[in-house]
């Protein structure tokens, strides 16, 4: 009788601690179970939009000093590389196709601008250093020009025709001349300033005339003129701002993160290069109005002299006051 009692007793308890054990042993799988059919946690992650709409870019943090190498993604890099890839070329690439094509239609229908008359007594037009000034500025420029356009268009029409290692061997070297000769060129537009500023302003009534007659291009006359004609000026303001802002940009662009940060920089390129192809475009008018365009116009910078007849004709104002002197 004592014994079956004790084994009632045993197994009573063991019921007893089978019971309380039971929630210990069922309750975390269970919530582990139901939590995972609640919680989705793609659903309630961050996400990129949403970082983007707050912070303007996706950025990091990292134990290098540099901050700018946090920045993980840019919204701003995306407008950069539409235009840097579409814009740009298109843009750049119509603008000097249009002025080529137009220069040539000139040519082909009127042809260049005639002297009247040859005297053959010579006028000092520029000395050597203005000459100096003025080749220095010419050259660095069409090296800087020519390399500038490879980087834009390289890529799509050069390297097919020559292959990458031509290519890429071309580049470089063109990259090391945009870097080197930009400085001549920079030097050279602060000389063109300070020589020629002077002579280039504005002059009340003279220059308004020669605007409104065209230069006398289209009805073959010959409007008076100082040492510049109204078009000489807009071309050597448009050469110096220009100049200026090239001059600013491209030494941004050759000490990156000095001054910005990643988007400053992609707004300095953006300026960089639309001036630059602007400038491109200017400059190919002028060098066709010095060669082609008018006859005895290149003598001014090659001897530095003129004839006297040429002189009167597109700059008597100049030439009288020569004469006084």
């Amino acid at each position: 009788m004592t014994h079956g009692l004790n084994r009632i007793r045993a197994l009573v308890v063991m019921i007893a601690l089978a019971v309380a054990c039971l929630p210990a042993m069922t309750g975390p799988a269970g919530a582990q179970e139901a939590g995972a059919q609640a919680v989705n946690p793609t659903a309630m992650s961050v996400q990129a939009d949403d970082l983007l709409q707050q912070e303007g870019k996706l950025q990091g943090y990292l134990a290098q000093p540099d901050p700018k190498l946090a920045v993980l993604e840019q919204p701003q890099g995306r407008q950069w590389r539409v235009f840097h890839e579409s814009w740009l070329p298109w843009g750049a690439g119509i603008l000097i196709l249009a002025v080529v094509l137009l220069l040539g239609g000139v040519y082909l229908v009127k042809g260049p601008i005639q002297a009247d008359e040859v005297s053959g007594i010579k006028i000092l037009r520029f000395n050597v250093f203005e000459r100096f000034t003025h080749w220095l500025t010419a050259v660095s420029f069409i090296i800087l020009a020519l390399s500038g356009i490879n980087y834009i268009f390289g890529k799509r029409y050069l390297m097919p025709l020559i292959g990458p290692d031509a290519f890429g061997t071309l580049s470089q070297w063109g990259k090391y001349a945009h870097n080197y000769l930009a400085w001549p060129f920079m030097l050279g537009v602060l000389f063109m300033i300070v020589v020629w500023v002077k002579d280039n302003f504005p002059k009340r009534g003279v220059d308004w005339a020669w605007l409104k007659a065209g230069g006398g291009v289209f009805n073959n006359t010959h409007p008076s003129a100082g040492r510049f004609n109204a078009g000489q000026k807009l071309i050597f303001w448009w050469v110096a701002l220009a100049g200026i802002v090239m001059s600013v940009t491209g030494i941004m662009l050759l000490f990156p993160f000095a001054a910005f940060g990643v988007n400053g920089m992609q707004i300095t390129q953006v300026v960089h290069s639309v001036v630059g192809f602007l400038f491109i475009a200017v400059i190919i008018f002028h060098i066709y109005i010095g060669t082609l365009g008018m006859e005895g116009a290149y003598d001014a910078m090659g001897s530095g002299e003129v004839d006297v007849a040429w002189a009167r004709a597109h700059h008597d104002l100049w030439v009288e006051e020569q004469l006084r002197r």
